[in-house]
C-alpha cells in the first residue's frame, strides 16, 4: 500500500501530520509481495500471471487507497474509479469470450486478492459485478443472451448486481418467497430482497424468483423497470463504500425472453455460488495480508522506549504468527484454485477455505489493530477500514457456522442443517 502522508518517520515524540493529527509515527509505507509470500509461490506463476498481479497491485496502490478513506467515512461509492477499473479489463474474470479476460482460477484469485488488499469495498464491488452478476449470465444463460448482456458488462459501461437474500431468508434462502408468474411475453415478479450490493445503480439486477412450478428462476431485471425500488441500508459498520440495498419488486413486468434459459432448479444457483464463494476466499486473504503488511512496515518504524517495536519479542511472536497463518492460506488457496482450473468442484472444499480464511483474517486485523495501538483506529493507517470491512465478508458468502456444516455434512454423511423441534411431554 502506498502511503498518502509522506514518508515515516523515526523518532519517539509526537509529529503532526499534514491532515492535522498528531502521532509517534507517519502512515506506513508498504512493502512489495516479498513481505508476505514467504513460500515463493510467486515463483510457480506464469509471467503473465505476475505481471497482471503487479498490475492490480500498482492500481489499487496508486488510485484506490488515497482516495476511498473519505469515500468510506461518507459511505458513499468512488464512481469515479470504475472507468478506470474498466482499463484493468478484468471484469467478468474466469468467462470466457464476450470481452472477458477468461482468466484461470488461479489467476483471478491473484486478481481480487490485490484488489482485497487494497479495499474490500472495491473488490466485493468487482465480484458482486463479476462473480455474481456476469457469471449468472454466463453460466446459466442462453448463447443469445451472453451476446446481448455480457460484453458491455466486461466494459463495464453496464454494471450488475445479484438478488438473492430475502429480509427472512439469509442462510435458508433456498426457501425463498419472491414469486415470478409467468403472463403472456413477460412474468411479473413481486417480493423483496435485501443486502443486494450494487442494486441501488445497477444496469442488470439478478433476481431470483420463485414460479409457477415452484421451481426458483433467474430475472434480468433492467434499471428503470416499473416497480423495481431499491433502497440503500444506512448505518453500516462494515463495507461502507458498498451500497447494500434493500429492494422491494411490485408487479415487476419482465420479458420472457430475460429469463436465464438454463435454470431449472435452485441447484443451477450452487453453480454461481460456488463462483462467488471461491473469490470471497481469495478476499479474506488480500485483507489479512494488507492488516500483516501494515503491522510489520509500522512495527519497523515506530519506536517506543527508544527501540524500534520490531525489535520487542511479543512483536516479532505475533508477527511471526500472522505470517504463519497468510502462509497456511496461500498454500492452501492455490491448491484449491488448481483443482478448480482441473475441473474438480468441490463446494464443501471452498466452504473449508472461506470459512478458515475469514477467522484467520479476522484475528490478524485485530491483532494488526492491537498493534498500532491508537493509530490503529485512525483511517489514515490503513488496518481500521479492513478490520471493520471483513465483519461483513465473515458473513455474506455464508456464516462461518454454515460453511462449518457444509463440510461436516460432506464428512460426516449427515446434514445438521434442519434443527429437531423439541418433544412436548
Amino acid at each position: 500500500m502506498k502511503a498518502t502522508h509522506g514518508t515515516a518517520v523515526g523518532r519517539d515524540h509526537a509529529v503532526a501530520s499534514p491532515n492535522g493529527n498528531s502521532s509517534g509515527v507517519e502512515p506506513p509505507v508498504l512493502g512489495g509481495p516479498e513481505f508476505s509470500d514467504y513460500f515463493l509461490l510467486d515463483n510457480l506463476l506464469t509471467d503473465e500471471q505476475r505481471a497482471l498481479k503487479k498490475k492490480v497491485r500498482e492500481f489499487m496502490d496508486q488510485e484506490v487507497i488515497p482516495i476511498i478513506n473519505p469515500y468510506w467515512e461518507r459511505a458513499e461509492f468512488p464512481f469515479e474509479l470504475v472507468p478506470k477499473l474498466a482499463q484493468l479489463n478484468i471484469a467478468g474474470f474466469q468467462i470466457q469470450g464476450y470481452g472477458c479476460p477468461g482468466m484461470s482460477n488461479v489467476t483471478a484469485g491473484l486478481v481480487i486478492l490485490e484488489l482485497a488488499r487494497g479495499d474490500l469495498s472495491v473488490s466485493t464491488f468487482t465480484g458482486v459485478h463479476s462473480a455474481l452478476a456476469m457469471m449468472s449470465i454466463a453460466l446459466l444463460g442462453s448463447e443469445e443472451q451472453k451476446q446481448r448482456f455480457l460484453p458491455q458488462m466486461a466494459r463495464l459501461e453496464k454494471l450488475g448486481a445479484f438478488g438473492l437474500t430475502e429480509p427472512t431468508h439469509g442462510s435458508d434462502v433456498v426457501k425463498l418467497e419472491t414469486t415470478a408468474h409467468r403472463d403472456g411475453d413477460s412474468y411479473v415478479i413481486n417480493g423483496h430482497k435485501r443486502w443486494i450490493g450494487n442494486a441501488s445503480f445497477a444496469d442488470y439486477s439478478i433476481i431470483w424468483a420463485r414460479g409457477d412450478d415452484g421451481h426458483v428462476g433467474g430475472y434480468v431485471v433492467e434499471k428503470g423497470t416499473p416497480g423495481f425500488v431499491s433502497e440503500v441500508i444506512k448505518g453500516k459498520t462494515a463495507l461502507r463504500c458498498v451500497q447494500n440495498a434493500q429492494i422491494s419488486l411490485t408487479d415487476v413486468r419482465v420479458p420472457a425472453e430475460n429469463r436465464l434459459a438454463n435454470v431449472n432448479t435452485f441447484r443451477d444457483t450452487e453453480k454461481v455460488l460456488l463462483a462467488s464463494r471461491f473469490c470471497v476466499a481469495w478476499e479474506s486473504i488480500g485483507a489479512a495480508i494488507a492488516g500483516y503488511e501494515t503491522a510489520l512496515a509500522y512495527a519497523k518504524q515506530r519506536r517506543q522506549f527508544g527501540m524500534p517495536l520490531a525489535s520487542f519479542q511479543l512483536i516479532q511472536y505475533r508477527l511471526s504468527r500472522m505470517l504463519a497463518d497468510i502462509t497456511d492460506m496461500l498454500c492452501m488457496q492455490y491448491r484449491l484454485s488448481q483443482l478448480l482450473d482441473e475441473g474438480d468442484y468441490s463446494m464443501p472444499r471452498v466452504a473449508l477455505a472461506k470459512m478458515h480464511y475469514t477467522e484467520r483474517a479476522r484475528a490478524i486485523l485485530a491483532d494488526a489493530r492491537d498493534m498500532l495501538g491508537g493509530n490503529g483506529i485512525i483511517l489514515d493507517y490503513h488496518v481500521a477500514r479492513h478490520l471493520c470491512d471483513i465483519e461483513a465478508i465473515d458473513t455474506y458468502e455464508g456464516t462461518d457456522t454454515v460453511q462449518a456444516l457444509i463440510v461436516g455434512r460432506d464428512i460426516t454423511g449427515y446434514s445438521a442443517f434442519a434443527p429437531v423441534a423439541p418433544s412436548h411431554h
